[in-house]
């Protein structure tokens, strides 16, 4: 009986089918979700950003290489965890992509036991930031609920004005903004002043 495979996709780009079937052979032999790419170009046209994924990709390739596919990458703001698989001369350039983020390097030939372990840390990174993305998402549609007016009595809420500055700075009675206050917190789901804060305070999702 097959076990349920583990949450996230890993995905393999390298243009070494021998590589590329055996990184498949060993992770899926772990219960991985395994996807295989023979180009960085292939992988880009195919990637969805909203999977919880890790990325293990060769540093060098034909065509688009694999410090061009991180460039990629992060023009796309993607949040996808990589390994780079690097040969004996390529350590240079391996330590550069982790500079611009990649996550580690592994060298040829790699130990089963150090890929896996590599593998499942970026899975968790890769859970953890989709579920900071999906938190920043819930939030972006929350506030999209509110009024105008209603931003900016919440705008000034987060300032720490009171109630009657508020009134002041918008021009309007410190009943409407009372009432301003009940609309925003029942919609936001907030039962506190700092529920609230935590709520309009919350990190943005990233396009």
């Amino acid at each position: 009986m097959s076990l349920i495979p583990k949450r996230g996709t890993v995905y393999v780009v390298d243009d070494d089918e021998a590589v590329r079937d055996s990184l498949q052979w060993l992770l899926e032999g772990k219960d991985y979700r395994v996807r295989c790419f023979e180009s960085a170009e292939a992988f880009l046209s195919r990637y969805d950003p909203r999977e919880v994924a890790c990325l293990i990709a060769d540093i060098r390739m034909g065509g688009m290489s694999g410090m061009d596919l991180q460039d990629r990458l992060i023009e796309r703001h993607s949040p996808l965890p990589i390994v780079f698989i690097t040969g004996h001369g390529d350590v240079p350039m391996a330590v550069a992509s982790m500079k611009k983020g990649a996550l580690d390097f592994i060298q040829k030939p790699f130990k089963e036991e150090q890929l896996v372990q590599l593998v499942e840390r970026m899975l968790e990174t890769a859970r953890e930031v989709f579920a900071e993305h999906q938190q920043a998402a819930t939030r972006e549609a929350l506030l999209s609920k509110l009024t105008t007016r209603e931003s900016q009595v919440l705008e000034r809420i987060v300032a720490g004005r009171l109630n009657k500055q508020i009134a002041d700075d918008l021009g309007i009675s410190i009943k409407t903004v009372e009432a301003h206050r009940a609309n925003i917190m029942e919609k936001l789901g907030a039962n506190t002043v700092a529920d609230l804060l935590k709520i309009a305070l919350a990190p943005t999702a990233k396009a």
